[in-house]
Parts: C-alpha cells; sequence; structure tokens
C-alpha cells in the first residue's frame, strides 16, 4: 500500500494498524481503520500523471510506483537531447501497444534533470538510460529503441520465451505485428528440436518466437511439417532452416537472415548493426534524391546475398545532416558521393576502399571478397599536402608528408595530432604557434601538426585530442608520447633535453585537464552512444563539445 504525497494517511496508518500494547481498539474502530485504509490505498493507486499511455513518474511517487507496479520500464530523460527526442515516439507507442494487450507490463520516464535525487540514486550517467524493473528490483534495459523490440524484450522478460500458437488468427496477428517473427512447429514440445528451439528464443531478447503444434497453423503459416521458419516483412518474406535443429544452427540462421539484405543505417537500427556479431560492414554513402538511387542500391543489394553472416551491406543517407560526422570520419562529403568504404570494427576500425568508384554488383563483390581474402590494402585518409605546408614555424603535416617530415633520421620531430573542433586544442594553439617560431629556424627540430580527422598515419593510434607526440633522430629511435605541462617553457626544454625532460605521466596515468577522448567507434557509431552527463554539465563551456558526442 501506498502513502505518498499524503502525510496525515501516513500517520493514521502506521499509528492505527500496527499492534501496539498502548491501543485496545474496538470491534468498531478496527471496521473503521480497515475501511479508511483500503480508501487511502485505491485514492493514491492512480496517484500518476500519463503521458501518451506512458507514466509520468517524480521523486515523490517513484518508489510506490516500483512498488505497486511488478513490471515496470523506466526511461530517465532530458527533455532537450536528441537521442531521448528520437525515442520518445516509439516509447510511447510501445506503451500504447501494451495497453491494447492488456498487458500488466508499465512503461514510465522520469526527467532525470528536474527529478535528480532519483537520477542520482540509480547512477544515471546518459540521456536516456532505460531500466527495468521487476519486484522492485532493478536491470539494465538491453533491447532496441524501436517499439517492436521494447515491447519484445519485456515479454522475454515476463513471460514464456515463445508465443504458443492454437490458431490460424493468432498466427496471423503475430505475424502482422512483427518485423520479423520466428516461428517453431514441433508435433512434440518435449522433442531435442523442440527444446533447442525454445532456448534459442529464451537466450534471444530482442527477436518474437513462436511455437506451434496445431495443423490449422501448419496449414495458415504453410508449415512442410517440423521445423522453424523465419518470416520478414522484406527481401523474400521468410527463410525455412534447413537441416536438424540444434541452439548453434539456429543462432547462426538467425544471425543470416534477421536484417534485410541491405540495411538503412538510422537511430532505430543502430543497435542491430553494432551489437550484432557481424562487426565487418560495407557502407554505401548516397543521397536518397541521387537520380539513380534506386537502381545504385539495387546493384549494391545484388552483392549482399553472397556474403550474408559475414559482411552487413549498409547505406547511409547523406541528405541527413545528423550523418555529417560519420562522412567526416570517413573522409567523404556529401557532393562527392555515392562513395563505399567497407571499415572492420575487428581490425581497430579499419577502413578500406575499392579501387574502382563504379558501383556495380560484380565490383561490389571482387571488392568484399579482396577484403575476405586479405588482398587489397587498408585506405588511409589523407588531405592533398598544401602549398605552403612548411611556410611557417609549425609545418603542416597531411597523410601524405607524414612519413617523410615525422620519420627524417636526421630531425627530432614534435607532432600535435589535433581535430579542429576540439577546445583543448584551440586552447593550446597560440602556445604551439609560439613553439613553432622559436624553433622555426633550427636545423634539427621540426615542430609540426595534423589534422586527426581529416589524415590517418599506419601504426600511430589516436586516443585523445590533442595527443603530442615526439620522434627522435635515428633509425631505431623510439617514440615519445608527450604529456608534460603545455607552456612554451616546458616544451621548449622538452625539446632542447632531445625528449628526456619533461615528457610528463604515462598514457596509463589520468591528465589533469582531461583530454578530449577521439573514440573511433563513437564517431562511426553516432547514433548508438548517449550524450553523458559531464558532457552536459561542459556544454556551455565548451560549444564544440567533446568526441563523445559524436
Amino acid at each position: 500500500m501506498r502513502t505518498a504525497g499524503c502525510p496525515f494517511a501516513t500517520y493514521f496508518l502506521q499509528v492505527h494498524t500496527v499492534p501496539c500494547s498502548h491501543h485496545d481498539f474496538s470491534p468498531k474502530m478496527k471496521v473503521f481503520v480497515a475501511i479508511f485504509a483500503t480508501f487511502v490505498a485505491l485514492s493514491l493507486a492512480g496517484d500518476y500523471s500519463e503521458e501518451e499511455d506512458v507514466l509520468v513518474l517524480t521523486n515523490d511517487n517513484f518508489e510506490a510506483a516500483i512498488a505497486e507496479f511488478e513490471n515496470i520500464l523506466v526511461e530517465f530523460y532530458a527533455p532537450w537531447c536528441g537521442h531521448c527526442k528520437a525515442l520518445a515516439p516509439e516509447y510511447a507507442k510501445a506503451a500504447g501497444s501494451l495497453k491494447e494487450k492488456e498487458s500488466a507490463i508499465k512503461l514510465a520516464k522520469v526527467d532525470a534533470t528536474v527529478e535528480s535525487d532519483i537520477a542520482q540514486k540509480f547512477e544515471v550517467r546518459g540521456y536516456p538510460t532505460m531500466k527495468f524493473f521487476r519486484n522492485g528490483k532493478p536491470m539494465e534495459y538491453g533491447g532496441g529503441r524501436q517499439a517492436d523490440q521494447i515491447v519484445t524484450w519485456l515479454e522475454k522478460k515476463t513471460g514464456p520465451p515463445a508465443a504458443n500458437l492454437e490458431t490460424a488468427d493468432q498466427a496471423e496477428k503475430l505475424k502482422e505485428d512483427n518485423e520479423v517473427l520466428v516461428v517453431g512447429f514441433f508435433k512434440d514440445q518435449e522433442s531435442d528440436g523442440a527444446k533447442a528451439f525454445l532456448e534459442v528464443a529464451r537466450s534471444d531478447d530482442e527477436t518474437t518466437f513462436a511455437i506451434t503444434s496445431t495443423d490449422e497453423v501448419y496449414t495458415k503459416l504453410e508449415a512442410k511439417g517440423d521445423g522453424v521458419v523465419l518470416f520478414k516483412k522484406f527481401d523474400e518474406g521468410r527463410n525455412d532452416f534447413e537441416g536438424e535443429v540444434n541452439e548453434d544452427g539456429l543462432k547462426q540462421f538467425i544471425k543470416e537472415n534477421q536484417l534485410p539484405l541491405v540495411v538503412e543505417f538510422t537511430e532505430s537500427t543502430a543497435q542491430k548493426v553494432f551489437g550484432g556479431e557481424v562487426k565487418n560492414h560495407n557502407l554505401l554513402f548516397i543521397s536518397k534524391e541521387h537520380e539513380d538511387f534506386d537502381g545504385i542500391l539495387e546493384q549494391f543489394r545484388g552483392a549482399a546475398a553472397d556474403f550474408k553472416g559475414k559482411i552487413l551491406f549498409i547505406y547511409i543517407n547523406v541528405d541527413n545532416d545528423d550523418h555529417s560526422r560519420i562522412l567526416e570520419f570517413f573522409g567523404l562529403n556529401k557532393e562527392e558521393c555515392p562513395q563505399v568504404r567497407l571499415i572492420s570494427l575487428d581490425e581497430d576500425m579499419t577502413k578500406y576502399k575499392p579501387e574502382t568508384e563504379e558501383i556495380t554488383t560484380e565490383n561490389m563483390k571482387a571488392f568484399v571478397q579482396g577484403f575476405i581474402d586479405k588482398t587489397i590494402k587498408a585506405f588511409l585518409m589523407s588531405q592533398d599536402v598544401p602549398e605552403d605546408w612548411d611556410k611557417e614555424g609549425v609545418k603542416v603535416l597531411v597523410g601524405k608528408n607524414f612519413a617523410e617530415v615525422a620519420l627524417d633520421e636526421n630531425k627530432a620531430v614534435l607532432v600535435e595530432f589535433y581535430a579542429p573542433w576540439c577546445g583543448h586544442c584551440k586552447q593550446l594553439a597560440p602556445i604551439y604557434d609560439e613553439l613553432g617560431e622559436k624553433f622555426k629556424d633550427s636545423e634539427d627540430i621540426v615542430v609540426a601538426k595534423m589534422d586527426s580527422t581529416a589524415n590517418e598515419v599506419e601504426d600511430v593510434k589516436i586516443q585523445s585530442f590533442p595527443t603530442i607526440k615526439y620522434f627522435p633522430k635515428g633509425k631505431d629511435s623510439q617514440v615519445v608520447d608527450y604529456n608534460g605541462e603545455r607552456t612554451l617553457e616546458a616544451m621548449a626544454k622538452f625539446l632542447e633535453s632531445g625528449g628526456k625532460d619533461g615528457a610528463g605521466p604515462s598514457d596509463e596515468e589520468d591528465w589533469e585537464d582531461g583530454d578530449e577522448d577521439f573514440d573511433e567507434d563513437e564517431a562511426y557509431d553516432e547514433e548508438g552512444e548517449d550524450l553523458e552527463l559531464e558532457e552536459a554539465e561542459d556544454a556551455d563551456a565548451d560549444a564544440e563539445g567533446s568526441k563523445d558526442e559524436l
């Protein structure tokens, strides 16, 4: 029973319903107390406001809600958060779907910028954060952000792993309601195949599963006999599992067929793209307004079937401004698209570029097969070498001239790897320019910089901005990371000592002023990362933001 928001009711119930030697109630008083307690419980049971079937929780009623509802999913959000705004209609749709089904599962939301006590209690570190409470105990939400994904995840956590289909109408409705539906046809639901099917269903939180042994459903869904069929609303419409049903084979079957041959990269598909087991992605950057959009996409799709389960084929609409950072990450601009790039998440975000820009099925097959066979080289981005790259004190390096300058055995070279939007880099710029002027006429010391958002160098991994590295003279010399003070005096002393004095703490130690992280996964997975609270607090101070916001 809840009494939140009613101090008198709380006091009354505590005093008059707890057995105590100082109170000897008459039978009439006991009846009154019972009636009053029931009245209070009923009057407070619905003490929540709703927005589009989603409960609105506050510091005052949160504890009561998770106590009252056995299963409740709570979204902690910020009104200004872009990811939260994108989630809102899907979240409301999921709540409406559960309500329509007369499900006891509830969806709720908390404005974490206002109800800060609750957000702190549950260690909310980013927006949106979704937590599922079962019997009052929290667990992290692990599903997708589309309405059907939310509903599927919740139903998996609260009910049987697979719905039992007994009628043709049930089967047709479940098929209609789900983008992907996996149905097990087993006359004997105690068979090894049926048990393996249910075990896979139990382990998969994102896909809807159903099981049947009814002839009517077999006929309706055109099942030839016992087995498993994956129904989907795209491509060929259905896939029939072949061979003996076992867990490993069934998981692989679902993985290969649950996504379209070519997936459009959006906020709703990002989790499936990055959360799946396939870590090699072939990307088509194209405008949906391109005069031959359908034809190019069809050529691209023509190669995808040969690599199911090995390579994801994805297209990215360059008309979407939200994808500008992804274009930047791959060194592309909208005007030069359509373009294709392949990226391997298993190979430390290594990128590959086709030899030809002509997008045909045969070209795509040859390109992807070359990646699988390891017969093509990784692609490293580089700008063209500026004509005046060496005119100022700080020399300008790009991918094409990096080795020639930074790896010159006869010179000691200090290189700042920066990002144009990085606030820390901007603060360092005037000091670094002074350093360059100081050593401008030196015969054996070079001060240089490289824009690491547009240029890549083999064997040099940049984790934060700015990163400063010292390349000493000599063929076998070791590169030194400079983590010392960022003052003219300190950096000059470091250079004059041959990189021995004032390098600062090692990479493992925390930098005092906090560099801006360069996370390539976030740069590519710009739809999947949520804005952390610390970034929100710093947003006004540094309008450019950090790499975490990509």
